[in-house]
């Protein structure tokens, strides 16, 4: 008999996301945030160059399942500048293994004029809420992109140009990458390949590291900045646990003019790399346009989390029904 109707995931760990999902509503309930729902299906795609929306027809159009809530709540963050949350799953084209399911439950909220250390501080009770379930207890440490490149392959990630990449990884003796060259267009690839070849594996396996300050050219939906050491900074950060990818969060660009300059580069990127223009989201700039405040926003997929909490090796672990069930 076929045993793939059977739960992949242990009735246990069902058990423990059940208590995640009330825990978590319950944290953002004691702060006075208020939970909101927004729509899976969007007419529009994500330009993200290091993304792909899954497509869908109704009634002979083109629609897409969204890859995060991000845009739909901007928009609720503009009529109202209050805080938010929501628990919603999200869909991403292509990405199936140890850490990655196409279908995936993501928690995101926004804190207008919260700054980013603040939402740090934030990321971390909730985590250590999480934790409790497993009588776990954790260490939050936090850590500059410069400051872990410098450490890790000493360089300095807002000044160093392709080539300088290329020779970190030659005097690292690392692996190059096929294709990868030092054309300036591949900068950002290169830094991509030594934070997570040299820097990442640095990170204690058992502990969470606040990675913040990414490149400006890094900046994604971020605002840049002058940083700590004086270069123009994306001002975001990412949450890791050991050297797996959890949350990323950006102090919100909220500049409309700004937000479709890097709509139409982003869909300039995937032109000159074979893929296929995106559809851009014209109810997100309008949003920009009519005002939104200050904010910082942060997204967190809680099946890794789920994961690395009840320490599980693969994402289908904590999965009902992952890809191979359904």
């Amino acid at each position: 008999m076929n045993s793939l109707w059977r739960p992949a995931a242990a009735q246990s760990v069902i058990k423990a996301r059940a208590s995640m999902l009330r825990s978590i509503r319950a944290f953002f309930d004691e702060r006075g945030i208020m939970e909101v729902e927004t729509p899976l299906l969007s007419r529009f795609s994500t330009t993200d160059i290091h993304l792909e929306s899954l497509p869908t027809q109704f009634r002979g159009g083109d629609y897409f399942l969204n890859t995060s809530p991000e845009y739909s709540m901007k928009r609720l963050l503009a009529e109202n500048a209050a805080p938010i949350y929501q628990i919603c799953k999200a869909f991403r084209d292509d990405e199936l293994g140890q850490y990655h399911n196409p279908e995936f439950t993501i928690l995101e909220w926004y804190r207008p004029g919260f700054s980013l250390s603040q939402l740090m501080d934030e990321l971390a009770l909730l985590v250590t809420k999480l934790g409790s379930y497993y009588d776990r207890t954790y260490t939050f440490r936090r850590m500059s992109y410069q400051q872990a490149f410098e450490t890790c392959v000493g360089l300095n990630p807002h000044t160093a140009d392709s080539s300088e990449c290329l020779q970190a990884a030659k005097r690292h003796q690392i692996d190059i990458p096929v294709g990868m060259n030092t054309d300036e267009k591949e900068r950002d690839n290169w830094l991509d390949w030594l934070l997570t070849q040299l820097v990442l594996p640095t990170f204690a396996k058992e502990d969470f590291t606040f990675l913040y300050d990414y490149p400006a050219s890094q900046a994604a939906l971020s605002k840049i900045e002058t940083g700590e050491a004086g270069y123009p900074v994306a001002r975001r950060f990412e949450l890791l646990y050991g050297e797996i990818e959890l949350a990323n969060a950006f102090d919100e660009l909220t500049d409309a003019d700004e937000q479709a300059k890097r709509f139409e580069q982003e869909n300039q990127q995937r032109l000159n790399t074979g893929l296929k223009c995106s559809v851009v989201d014209r109810y997100l700039l309008s949003a920009l346009q009519a005002g939104i405040v200050d904010t910082s926003g942060i997204a967190i997929g809680l099946d890794r989390l789920l994961m690395v909490i009840s320490g599980n090796f693969s994402i289908e672990d904590v999965l009902a029904f992952p890809w191979t069930r359904i």
